[in-house]
């Protein structure tokens, strides 16, 4: 699933190509893709002009003119990327086409999704107010969110990977910021002191900015940017994706385990 990096790569490419346009027409390819709708989409957003893309987490939504950005009631357009949801800028003849939008300007942003696991919902921005802010954002208090961590009884993985305490952060950065803070995926949250807790709060906005800067994580070609490229930070994976291979501090092969019905990737010397 695309966590945060992924997640901003898209919205910056985006950003580009929509900003200052109108909605001139919406095509539902298959019902799923805006599933939870009860009006039509397009009589909800054609006619209305796109003020910017913004975006929380995993979350990515357009903000639209006339609409108050400080209002937590104003109307916007979720976009939710599932699994395999793409956005792509200009012509495409993929299979898995699901909703196409078409802008003022003629330029047409397509939601691709093979499995079908993504979205698109035009709603109050509150119906995602339960979402904690993700490491990224400019109000995010990482004391504060150590604090809150640290009251999890779960192990730590499970914990970091609960989108109302922190948005944004999935199993490949939840794994990478564990390991570059040398804590056990296992070791209880409640157990770490406040000052390791900030070090893997940290440690997550380490690994992600590096991310992003890479343009994301791809294992395949089911993550791709607006221009159908991929992101290249896979390579400088430490632990996700790599049992068997060595620690690249220690030397120790990395091993696997399961919590709460996810793999986790960590070093057991190391962590």
């Amino acid at each position: 699933m695309p966590e945060l990096p992924e997640v901003e790569s898209v919205r910056r490419g985006v950003e580009t190509y929509v900003v200052g346009k109108e909605i001139t027409s919406v095509d539902i390819a298959h019902p799923r893709a805006n599933r939870g709708q009860d009006e039509p989409l397009a009589g909800l957003v054609v006619g209305k002009e796109i003020a910017a893309v913004a975006r929380r987490g995993k979350f990515m939504w357009l903000e639209f003119v006339g609409e108050d950005p400080m209002d937590s009631h104003r109307d916007v357009l979720f976009i939710h990327l599932g699994m395999s949801g793409q956005l792509r800028i200009g012509h495409t003849d993929s299979p898995h086409r699901r909703i196409t939008v078409v802008l003022s300007d003629a330029t047409e942003l397509h939601f691709v999704d093979q499995r079908t696991f993504g979205y698109w919902l035009y709603a109050p921005w509150s119906a995602i107010s339960h979402i904690g802010l993700d490491p990224l954002e400019p109000d995010f208090d990482i004391a504060s969110a150590a604090r809150r961590l640290r009251k999890k009884k779960t192990a730590v993985k499970t914990a970091l990977l609960d989108q109302t305490l922190v948005s944004g952060i999935g199993n490949i950065y939840a794994d990478e910021a564990l390991w570059a803070a040398r804590i056990s995926p296992r070791k209880k949250a409640s157990a770490l002191r406040q000052k390791d807790a900030v070090a893997l709060l940290s440690a997550a906005q380490t690994v992600m900015s590096a991310a992003l800067k890479a343009g994301g994580t791809s294992f395949d070609s089911l993550y791709v940017n607006v221009n159908g490229e991929s992101g290249y930070f896979a390579r400088s994976l430490a632990a996700y994706g790599r049992v068997g291979q060595p620690c690249s501090r220690c030397g120790t092969p990395i091993k696997r385990c399961v919590l709460g019905g996810r793999s986790s990737h960590y070093c057991p010397h190391c962590q």
